[in-house]
């Protein structure tokens, strides 16, 4: 069976990514968390058209993918774990958890350093944060992100089906942290002590910087806790909140492609209240 997975990881991913997608667009059709500002049917297209556009550039520009450097690297016997021979089952498990981390603080130097904030922005803009969000990046973070997942696997020397699973997860973690759903707030209470949520995340997708700048996680929860990052709700609740970043709420720049490729080179429009800031208090 694993086998099978990783022979056609892109088939099984592909898969993985279109069940998560319409089952969670169904949840937030169903039960919504929040009031849309913007047309449904203009953010999907415009989001998930990135998402192609995103696939077909990062294809041609970068064409070795995280997959194919796990191959590499077993092959050659690259990597801590093909050094120290460490069990496969516990290679597994700490390739998962390690990657996540990676995650957490590729997400924090991503806000912190101002030209990789300039590309991850494209992903904050969005005012009405939902599932199609979770895959809305700039394809030069893309790029970059890749690299960073390049070196990490060259650096521990994990399995093909780890890589594999780790990707999966990340991509169905961050479509579910950012639908616009209606969860439960005992379940919610109860799944964000291991797993982010979506009322965990949207709390850093807040204009107020102090609140941006919190709940970087976008699979283990433990992350942000454990490195004093956390914030349990936001300021103005779920429903009083602005999302976005301010300075940026040109409908061309922040829901259209060609916007969202461009907005990277675009400064905020002045602010009465901070210029150039994404504050909003």
């Amino acid at each position: 069976m694993i086998n099978w997975m990783v022979a056609n990881e892109a088939l099984v991913r592909s898969a993985c990514f279109g069940f998560i997608l319409l089952t969670m667009m169904l949840w937030e059709t169903l039960r919504p968390k929040r009031e849309r500002k913007h047309s449904r049917l203009l953010r999907w297209s415009q989001n998930i058209g990135l998402v192609f556009v995103n696939s077909f550039l990062v294809r041609l520009i970068l064409p070795l993918a995280t997959i194919g450097v796990a191959q590499y690297a077993h092959d050659n016997q690259i990597g801590v774990f093909h050094q120290l021979g460490v069990a496969p089952v516990i290679a597994f498990v700490l390739t998962l958890v390690i990657f996540d981390m990676a995650i957490y603080w590729q997400h924090r130097l991503f806000h912190k350093v101002p030209f990789l904030w300039a590309l991850h922005k494209v992903h904050h803009v969005d005012q009405d944060i939902d599932v199609t969000t979770g895959s809305r990046f700039h394809t030069f973070e893309i790029l970059l992100s890749l690299l960073i997942k390049f070196a990490l696997v060259l650096l521990l020397g994990p399995s093909v089906f780890a890589v594999m699973v780790f990707e999966i997860l990340l991509n169905a973690t961050a479509m579910f942290n950012h639908a616009n759903v209606a969860l439960p707030k005992k379940w919610d209470a109860i799944i964000r002590w291991v797993f982010v949520t979506p009322d965990m995340h949207r709390v850093h997708h807040s204009t107020i910087m102090d609140e941006s700048n919190r709940n970087f996680g976008f699979n283990l929860s433990c992350w942000d806790r454990l490195f004093s990052s956390y914030q349990d709700q936001p300021a103005k609740g779920h429903l009083g909140m602005n999302i976005g970043v301010s300075g940026y709420n040109r409908v061309t720049q922040i829901q259209y492609l060609p916007g969202m490729l461009w907005l990277p080179f675009i400064r905020p429009e002045p602010s009465t209240k901070n210029p150039g800031t994404k504050i909003d208090q």
